[in-house]
């Protein structure tokens, strides 16, 4: 998704050709995750000249709502505290993402 998103349309080629410079990837991976995002509605499929065209069909922030919930529910059994503790531990917050993350829960509370 990060990846299609500026594109606005692409090829499961031009993804996998551009994952592919990240790291060693499967074709047949990447088309199985597009398959997979098309299901779950976050692409759409329309026929190009020579191949599929896929296209994103929700904003950014709806589909990363979506998968961290989707996430969540299933790591973490829908509670949002274990994984806040577990980034806080494992990844650490440099000064200014603790006082930014006080800020946020500071204005969640007065709501």
């Amino acid at each position: 998704m990060k990846i299609i998103w500026p594109l606005a349309r692409a090829t499961v080629r031009d993804i996998y050709e551009r994952l592919r410079d990240r790291r060693p990837i499967a074709y047949t991976t990447v088309q199985t995750m597009m398959n997979i995002l098309e299901a779950k509605g976050h692409l759409k499929k329309e026929a190009g000249e020579k191949a599929q065209l896929y296209l994103p069909v929700r904003p950014r922030q709806a589909v990363v709502r979506s998968m961290v919930r989707e996430f969540v529910d299933r790591v973490f059994d829908g509670s949002a505290r274990p994984l806040l503790v577990h980034l806080v531990k494992e990844k650490g917050l440099t000064d200014r993402e603790r006082r930014a993350l006080q800020k946020l829960l500071d204005e969640e509370g007065a709501r």
